[in-house]
């Protein structure tokens, strides 16, 4: 006898459909092939103990099972349930009728109750796509699955109630009415319902005006920045609260960040029960003992990092020169093409990385050097100074648009009980900007601000006249800038005028823009 089940493997943040077919004859056998790995292997011995325990034997058959397509590699417990269906049905123990219109997905325990899963709305995504009518998945997931329209998600405890489904009966047999009903979710009203305000405000900002300023200038054009200071001068607390300037995240940018947290096994630990569809911009602050993989994504079964849980929001690097030189040395080329390809000899993958970068450092090892500061003068030697900052490598600090340097704050500003400006009215300025730049890339499907732009946009868009010609020709000589640096300094300049309206880029934006690539880089790595 011969079942088809439907199911699907992730693959990068996609999911694929794989069909699960399971021929079944008398015996005592179980074979498994399609490129299983080995936790999909061991499904055997959870799938018998979960049968057992609910009286369900099917030892007396020996099972050939084929997982196609045969050359996309088969990864972790998720496909207990469905195999568990396919010897149930080779067993003549539960109808066929159904099968082929629902994919299913789902870990079992030994006692046979349903485990979440990783990847549920990329799962849900596909099962819409290839036109089935639902998916039967854990109840922990049904809500994250059930964002997408147009498909009946059933949420399930156990093996018992994913049969009775199947068979058409209801969930009690002494309560005949009592059936299984797919999970309703008004995805835009639970958009609208979770978009709160976040926590922490500008507000809470003492001084730092010139910072604040920077901040929002890489808010409103989505520019990369770094903050260079003293310990204790407010570069944490600053980082912490952009995400509350930048502008919401649209639907459309929400599944596709849920897709990532989802894959990465994220999802079920956010915000409760009804919270899996992320709706703030993610904020992701990994230590800096973090390795590699764990920053760019990959590892030996392939899963997001931290550049791409960012994706949409704000990847924060606190103490910068701490983090090994070859973890920070393999995110430039995510900088530049806003993605990350992870190759493997038998396959490759590929994971959306559009982040904001902000960096905080000091400027040497005891955080005082140039600081004027009598009570706290610098203790490190020019060696020390320079092989701190050498750990920052100059190609990745010139992907970096805004450069400023941040002082401690001065006593009468920490005393002020006045509130510094709100998070409100500094994203009001920030909105206008992006609208601005929405209107400008209107045609454009991968451009969405002003740090996105190629070269040929920087030169539509951000000419310059006469004066500001020979002015940048006159900076970029001086400070030795790269061409690179010369589209990131005109890319900042256009968002400035953004912000104030202005139809082109004059000199006051660009002497603006300017200052933010003036560092003092005759002690930093070329």
């Amino acid at each position: 006898m011969l079942i088809k089940i439907h199911s699907a493997a992730p693959v990068g943040i996609e999911a694929v459909p794989v069909t699960i077919e399971v021929h079944s004859v008398p015996g005592f056998d179980f074979t498994l092939v399609g490129l299983p790995d080995n936790a999909v292997k061991e499904s055997h011995e959870r799938i018998l103990a979960a049968l057992t325990v609910n009286g369900l034997e099917t030892l007396r058959r020996s099972y050939t099972i084929n997982m196609a397509p045969a050359d996309i590699k088969k990864e972790g417990a998720a496909f207990d349930l469905p195999l568990a269906v396919g010897m149930l049905a080779g067993a003549e123990k539960l109808k066929t009728k159904e099968l082929s219109n629902y994919m299913i997905m789902g870990e079992l325990s030994l006692d046979g109750s349903l485990q979440p899963i990783r990847g549920a709305l990329p799962i849900a995504l596909c099962a819409r796509k290839e036109g089935f009518k639902g998916l039967i998945l854990p109840a922990a997931n049904a809500d994250e699955a059930a964002v997408v329209d147009g498909l009946e998600v059933y949420g399930l405890n156990d093996l018992m109630d994913v049969i009775h489904f199947l068979n058409g009966e209801p969930k009690d047999e002494l309560n005949p009415d009592d059936k299984f009903e797919p999970t309703h979710i008004d995805t835009q009203a639970l958009f609208d319902e979770l978009a709160f305000p976040a926590d922490l405000d500008f507000s809470d900002v003492r001084g730092q005006f010139k910072v604040r300023r920077a901040v929002e200038i890489a808010a409103a054009g989505g520019h990369n920045m770094i903050m260079v200071g003293p310990p204790g001068a407010g570069k944490s607390m600053i980082a912490k609260r952009i995400p509350s300037i930048l502008p919401p995240l649209t639907l459309e940018e929400a599944l596709e960040t849920t897709k990532i947290h989802s894959i990465a096994g994220l999802t079920n630990k956010r915000q409760g029960a009804r919270g899996s569809l992320i709706v703030q911009r993610p904020f992701r602050s990994p230590h800096h003992t973090i390795t590699d993989v764990a920053l760019v994504g990959g590892g030996t079964n392939p899963h997001p990092g931290e550049i791409s849980l960012a994706h949409n929001g704000v990847l924060f690097l606190d103490e910068l020169p701490e983090y090994k030189r070859s973890a920070l040395e393999v995110m430039r080329q995510p900088l530049e093409d806003r993605k990350i390809t992870v190759s493997r000899a038998k396959d490759t993958v590929e994971y959306p990385a559009s982040f904001m970068l902000v960096a905080a450092m000091n400027p040497c090892p005891c955080g005082h050097y140039g600081e004027n500061n009598p009570a706290h003068p610098c203790t490190c030697t020019p060696a020390q100074v320079h092989r701190y900052l050498s750990k920052i490598s100059g190609p990745l600090l010139d992907r970096i648009d805004i450069q400023c340097e941040i002082e401690a704050v001065p006593y009468d500003q920490l005393r002020d009980t006045q509130p510094g400006e709100s998070s409100a009215a500094m994203r009001e300025r920030v909105l206008k900007a992006r609208a601005i730049q929405n209107e400008r890339f209107k045609h454009s499907r991968l451009v969405h601000c002003n740090a996105m732009m190629n070269s040929k946009m920087v030169r539509q868009y951000c000419a310059l006249d006469e004066e500001c010609d020979k002015l940048l020709e006159f900076t970029m000589a001086k400070l030795g800038l790269s061409a690179r640096a010369y589209d990131r300094i005109l890319k900042v300049a256009r968002t400035i005028a953004d912000i104030e309206g202005a139809p082109n880029i004059q000199k006051n934006h660009l002497l603006e823009a300017i200052s933010y690539r003036s560092l003092d880089r005759s002690t930093w790595a070329g």
